[in-house]
């Protein structure tokens, strides 16, 4: 798309969870408006290895903001999102005296964006356009376990931006019908964006054996620490596998970083399986490469529960594309994801998702077959090259009559 005879249109994407270009879908999306003749920006935090508070990187201006803390507890993400808040508009006044914005993209979690992109929608005509990546009510009850004043507070913010937004992104169809249903949007301004895979990033790479730590196999998981990703019900699937069926030939290797790692590592430890579980923490891509194009089975283990049962999860995609089968609990957005490249365990049972992980790791040719099909569907229908034009027409839709 170019912009012949008209002014060229500018973006500002505002993202509060993490640095870009380290969150992978603001990045693609940011590539792909640029590569059609937008103007980007983006707001986000610093973090580990981007720590710059501006940069330019491949013509996309991005502007760093401190957080105090990764938050972890009700207090801890109020003073997060209150001092996130705090930068967010004071670096997008930056950006409009300096290179100026017709649209403001706001990246969820949290859903108090809306409180910037609408005082510049009103005061200054600015459009709003919401993308939609966490479903916030579940992921606080799925963190948390209540329903209380914050739960309460987070729905009303949920609707409020839906209510604001002139045009809205979802990663799946179980995240378009919140916008439809919770959020009462038009049905013709919200678009379906999946978040792909990148063929050139993910690339097939030979194995490294000294990660099997000299076992014959090797489990991989990548993705992040956190108290809803479920990482206690796959270790106790590797001490099942290990102990109770004497599997002492598997080694696991869990790269990520998160809030909960170290209560990770101490839960290893408890189990007694720390000696077969690697954990990495969060490293450069060629490491999680290695891992990953190591591995003969991957593994999904997030807790069965209503966010994740209406999430897409990216490790998914990542598995597929690198050719790996892999062994999930039955999720709805994850069966359509994987389809015949995984095997389902029955909810949140970690015995079940054990002896899933035997069966694949004793048939090889199983592995092959259903590690193919993933990557042939990544390849074929699922890569970020078929969901760009799906982006591109979403914001054509905001300057449509």
């Amino acid at each position: 798309m170019a912009f012949a005879g008209k002014r060229q249109r500018k973006v500002l994407i505002i993202v509060e969870n993490l640095p870009s270009p380290f969150d992978r879908r603001v990045w693609q999306e940011a590539k792909a408006l640029t590569a059609a003749g937008y103007l980007v920006s983006i707001i986000c935090p610093t973090g580990k290895g981007y720590e710059s508070r501006y940069e330019e990187i491949d013509g996309i201006h991005i502007h760093r903001h401190p957080l105090p803390l990764e938050a972890d507890g009700a207090l801890g993400y109020l003073i997060e999102y209150s001092t996130a808040l705090f930068w967010e508009f004071t670096l997008a006044w930056k950006v409009l005296f300096a290179r100026g914005f017709d649209v403001i993209h706001a990246c969820n979690p949290p859903d108090n964006i809306f409180l910037v992109g609408g005082f510049f929608k009103f005061l200054l005509g600015k459009k709003f356009l919401f993308d939609h990546h966490d479903i916030n009510p579940e992921l606080y009850e799925a963190k948390f376990g209540r329903r209380d004043f914050f739960y309460k507070l987070i729905c009303l913010f949920e609707r409020l931006t839906f209510k604001t937004a002139d045009v809205s992104i979802a990663t799946n169809e179980s995240y378009r019908r919140i916008a439809l249903e919770r959020g009462g949007m038009d049905p013709k301004k919200v678009f379906v964006v999946r978040s792909g895979p990148q063929l050139e990033r993910l690339r097939l790479c030979p194995p490294v054996p000294a990660l099997k730590k000299g076992k014959d196999f090797l489990v991989g998981y990548v993705g992040v620490m956190g108290k809803q990703e479920g990482i206690d019900y796959l270790l106790k699937a590797a001490r099942i596998l290990v102990h109770d069926m004497g599997r002492k030939n598997i080694h696991f290797g869990l790269v990520g970083g998160g809030t909960a790692l170290q209560e990770m590592k101490d839960y290893a430890k408890e189990l007694g399986v720390d000696d077969y579980v690697t954990f990495t923490g969060r490293v450069p891509d060629q490491d999680l490469l290695d891992m990953l194009n190591t591995a003969d089975v991957c593994v999904n283990p997030d807790e069965a529960n209503e966010m994740n049962d209406k999430s897409t999860m990216n490790k998914i995609m990542e598995y597929m594309a690198l050719g790996k089968p892999m062994v999930q609990f039955d999720l709805t957005e994850g069966r359509f994801s994987a389809q015949e490249a995984s095997l389902y365990a029955k909810r949140n049972d970690a015995h079940d998702m054990a002896l899933k992980i035997a069966e694949l790791l004793d048939d090889p040719e199983r592995r092959l077959r259903m590690g193919e099909f993933g990557r042939n569907r990544v390849v074929n229908e699922l890569e970020w090259q078929y969901e760009v034009p799906k982006l591109l027409q979403a914001y054509e839709t905001l300057w449509a009559k």
